[in-house]
């Protein structure tokens, strides 16, 4: 075991369980999306509160939940050290020394996810947290489910009829953008896959990747945005 321990501490074991991290983040990311997109569905928030009521009480997703808190924590605390590290050692922003000539992601990625967890600490507090640890959503019962929900759908339809959150959440999911566009390629690079003919095609995939989903993010409080303030 010790010989595990020095390697995950060592500089190439933590590039490692970054990129590792990354990539996971990156699969939840798609899985959540899925998720929340039954918001857009035109049916008073009813699969959207029963989708959110499966989530925080069925066992499983919520044992997998305290290993994506965990990663998420451990990714944010690797990239700072990392960044610090580099600054300590060269004197400049976060960037892999076969970037000093690149895009101005590349180089402020430490930035960007401190952005981006900035953004999903406020996520969590609007949500996540009352869902959980507050009675200050409404149960509501719907017909052919057989059970009580909580009603956040009321929650995200309420923040989202704010123009000043809508723009807070657009700019995070920009900021997330910026980061996997660069981060996608990367983590697969740390992984030791690199060729001439792979990476152009990793690159494309992560550009297109990011995209979509910032489109997906994006496209939720825009929409309901938009519906709030078609009901008044």
């Amino acid at each position: 075991m010790r010989w595990l321990i020095e390697f995950l501490t060592s500089s190439i074991g933590k590039k490692l369980v970054m990129s590792l991290t990354g990539l996971f983040l990156i699969s939840f990311l798609t899985v959540h999306l899925i998720g929340n997109l039954q918001l857009l569905y035109n049916d008073g928030g009813e699969s959207f509160n029963v989708y959110a009521k499966f989530m925080t009480s069925n066992p499983l997703i919520k044992f997998i939940s305290i290993g994506l808190y965990f990663f998420i924590l451990l990714h944010a605390v690797l990239g700072i050290y990392i960044a610090l590290r580099n600054r300590k050692a060269k004197g400049q922003n976060y960037a892999v020394t076969t970037y000093a000539n690149g895009s101005w992601m590349s180089k402020n990625m430490a930035l960007l996810g401190s952005l981006v967890f900035i953004f999903l600490c406020i996520h969590l507090g609007d949500f996540w947290y009352k869902m959980k640890f507050t009675e200050q959503l409404t149960m509501i019962t719907y017909d052919g489910v057989g059970y009580e929900v909580k009603d956040l759908y009321a929650q995200v339809k309420t923040k989202f009829s704010q123009e000043w959150v809508v723009i807070i959440y657009l700019i995070g999911v920009v900021a997330l953008m910026l980061h996997l566009i660069h981060g996608f390629q990367s983590a697969f690079q740390s992984l030791g896959i690199n060729h001439k003919k792979y990476t152009p095609l990793i690159k494309l995939t992560g550009i297109a990747y990011s995209i979509l989903i910032t489109i997906g993010y994006a496209s939720i409080p825009i929409y309901m945005l938009i519906r709030s303030a078609n009901t008044y």
